[in-house]
């Protein structure tokens, strides 16, 4: 069973209040893009994770072993080899690793037929990381709380073109934290969401720029040369590293793999 798991953007990131728990409150839209990591998974006599491609940093568990772990204490599945091909970059904010978590969620209750709804899948994604459970459906989401309360939003991007560029920056979740002061909004994202994409430079921002980039200047750049291209609107993705853009007709970015990895188009 194979299954290419996608990355997100953030349209818009508010960060409203630090909760007694340790997590913030944010209000946001995630948006689906088509960068993909390729996750395959096949039988075994014991759980196995292996992965290729892009490095991963640091030991412990991956997420997709996590996965497996939540389902088969509560159902006792069958062991699995699970094989990730990592392409979508990491420290990027672009949910690539809660992306992979939530398609073995959906891939192994499929390979086990539990029959278990979405919603029966959304509490085990929750567990794994804030904005998993938004690859469970895959669709445009207001996104509040800490990132796992979903409201629908009318967003297509789809005549658009949309770039995304990766510095040779990671960026965790810990570190941009610290760079963020959480404030309560003076923005209603999902009024601005609703204007015409020419006015979101005008009224969409994403609160972990200002902190962001006076560490990584670099990282600011991209996001104003994205301008000078022509974008529409551009931004860091999540708590960066990535920014992308949205152009309204075809551009050549060749010239800009100088400031990273150039992903282009990644438009649905």
């Amino acid at each position: 069973m194979i299954s290419f798991a996608n990355a997100k953007i953030n349209l818009g990131l508010l960060v409203t209040e630090k909760r007694q728990d340790g997590y913030h409150n944010i209000e946001t839209v995630f948006y689906p893009v088509k960068l993909y990591d390729v996750i395959e998974l096949t039988p075994a006599e014991k759980m196995t994770f292996k992965s290729d491609g892009l490095s991963i940093p640091g030991g412990g568990t991956n997420l997709c072993e996590k996965a497996f772990e939540l389902l088969d204490a509560d159902y006792g599945i069958a062991p699995m080899t699970i094989h990730l091909l990592k392409n979508i970059p990491i420290g990027a904010g672009l949910g690539g690793g809660s992306s992979d978590a939530a398609y073995v969620l959906k891939m192994l209750n499929e390979a086990n037929e539990l029959g278990l709804s979405m919603e029966q899948l959304k509490p085990y994604a929750e567990r794994l990381g804030a904005d998993c459970a938004f690859f469970l459906e895959n669709k445009p989401v207001f996104a509040s709380g800490i990132g796992t309360t979903f409201e629908d939003v009318t967003v297509d991007l789809s005549p658009y073109f949309i770039a995304v560029i990766k510095p040779d920056i990671h960026i965790s979740t810990v570190e941009a934290y610290q760079c963020v002061m959480p404030q309560t909004p003076v923005l209603d994202l999902k009024r601005a969401i609703q204007l015409p994409i020419q006015e979101w430079k005008y009224h969409l921002v994403n609160d972990f720029e200002i902190g962001v980039f006076e560490r990584y200047p670099k990282i600011e750049k991209i996001k104003h040369v994205l301008y000078e291209k022509g974008a529409l609107y551009a931004a860091m993705s999540g708590s960066g590293s990535a920014v992308f853009g949205i152009f309204e007709e075809a551009v050549d970015l060749q010239e800009l793999k100088n400031l990273g990895t150039v992903y282009y188009p990644v438009d649905l």
